[in-house]
């Protein structure tokens, strides 16, 4: 995917993007790489990404980190960023991976699911 739209959006946007995601299907068009994810309540969007997820999502934008790196560099805890990447990854923003970490165990490496997320908040 090349890019993520996350938004604010009634239930009649919802369809109307995916009412023209189907006509261009229907006329074989290309898709545009393009993933978007809604939220009604703008509230909610702010809720899902604060401060410090948002900070977290800048670190592994073009880089994957592991969450030993994610620790140092965002000067938190580590099982408060556990927490986050669990959060972000359930809501299809981030994704993660286990690898070995010569010897060390294996580490958790988290990254962006796209090179750019766009934030859309709509009031009114």
């Amino acid at each position: 995917m090349t890019r993520m739209v996350v938004r604010t959006d009634d239930v009649e946007g919802f369809f109307l993007r995916a009412r023209a995601a189907a006509r261009r299907a229907d006329e074989g068009q290309r898709f545009e790489g393009r993933v978007t994810l809604s939220f009604e309540d703008p509230q909610r969007m702010f809720t899902v990404l604060s401060e410090e997820r948002r900070r977290l999502m800048l670190e592994v934008l073009t880089e994957a980190k592991s969450l030993n790196e994610l620790t140092q560099s965002l000067h938190r805890n580590r099982s408060s960023i556990t927490k986050d990447v669990g959060l972000l990854e359930k809501w299809g923003l981030i994704v993660s991976r286990r690898e070995v970490n010569p010897g060390h165990g294996i580490q958790k490496v988290v990254q962006c699911v796209a090179p750019k997320i766009d934030l859309v908040a709509t009031l009114g």
